[in-house]
């Protein structure tokens, strides 16, 4: 099979693709013919070598890849044979060896998938998909709210957007101006470029103050919009894109009553497994409440896939397709 291999870490050109032998599915296993691979802001930061959250650097060579979607065309010991044939998704958690034509996947992480759902899309929500809503659970936002969307036109951006719009929230969605025609298209209310000198004051034009933040960008661009809360407003963290956290002192809590949570680790499990987030969100694809947006490149440009997502100029969820 062909498969992505990493024999450096280093730059994206690392990324090459070579003839390896097909996986064997071990006990508990089965092998997918992968038909979508999801492809992670994380998987960049393992590249190069650099603690990834919980996940330290990988073993090198490696194939990287934690998210794949596809058919499943053989069984390994111990695994019900109802599962031959059947179109699935799985995140395959600290492994890897989802960017390759063949994955030999936990029959324990798989979900069916019904005819009518695409294998990227189901690629897309089952890691993206499986956070968006464990932030949105700790975000609990109503009608009543103005929620701030950084980075609108990203994996998780655009789902904020769609959910925050069907709960009935008024949504300000912040994106680079290449980007902007997407959330019009999303249903935000307020549309604004974040990579312009003036962008808060923008915001602040047109709705004065917000209520909820959703914040994985950090930075200049978290602070900018943690400025933006009013009188009991809440920020909830889950990254930061921008290289550094949003910086809070705890002066900026007391004056307008704050509230700052960390939607991440330990925090977002507190009250859901990651199987049943995932359910959450394959179920929201599945009947339409929630549609993924999707770059897709060729799994032969894995290391254009990594660019591009690393410079910021894709545009939903980014999957590579054999």
């Amino acid at each position: 099979m062909r498969a992505i291999r990493q024999h450096e870490f280093g730059p994206a050109e690392n990324l090459l693709v070579e003839e390896v032998p097909d996986p064997e599915p071990g006990t508990g296993q089965v092998l997918v013919e992968v038909a979508a691979a999801g492809v992670h802001l994380l998987d960049t930061t393992l590249r190069k070598g650099e603690r990834g959250g919980p996940f330290p650097p990988p073993d090198l060579p490696m194939t990287p890849g934690r998210e794949v979607a596809g058919v499943v065309r053989r069984l390994g010991p111990d695994v019900d044979g109802a599962w031959l044939g059947k179109r699935v998704v799985a995140h395959l958690g600290a492994a890897h060896g989802g960017y390759a034509e063949l994955a030999a996947v936990p029959a324990t992480s798989l979900h069916a998938l019904p005819d009518h759902v695409s294998a990227e899309a189901a690629v897309a929500m089952i890691g993206t998909g499986r956070t968006a809503f464990g932030v949105l659970r700790i975000a609990q936002l109503t009608p009543e709210d103005v929620v701030l969307v950084p980075a609108a036109a990203g994996g998780l951006g655009a789902l904020f957007v769609q959910e925050a719009k069907a709960v009935g929230a008024r949504v300000v969605a912040a994106a680079s101006t290449a980007k902007l025609d997407l959330l019009h298209d999303l249903g935000a209310d307020v549309v604004v470029d974040y990579t312009r000198d003036g962008w808060a004051d923008e915001v602040r034009a047109e709705v004065g103050e917000v209520s909820v933040v959703l914040d994985g960008v950090g930075g200049a661009v978290g602070r900018q919009a943690l400025e933006l809360l009013g009188v009991a407003g809440r920020i909830v963290m889950f990254g930061w894109s921008a290289g550094e956290p949003t910086r809070i002192e705890t002066m900026d809590l007391y004056r307008n009553g704050l509230t700052a949570t960390v939607a991440l680790g330990p925090r977002l499990l507190k009250t859901m497994s990651l199987r049943e987030l995932e359910t959450l969100a394959l179920d929201a694809l599945a009947t339409g409440r929630l549609t993924p947006r999707v770059t897709a490149f060729p799994l032969a440009d894995a290391a254009k896939a990594h660019i591009a997502l690393e410079t910021r100029a894709t545009t939903g969820k980014v999957v590579l397709t054999p």
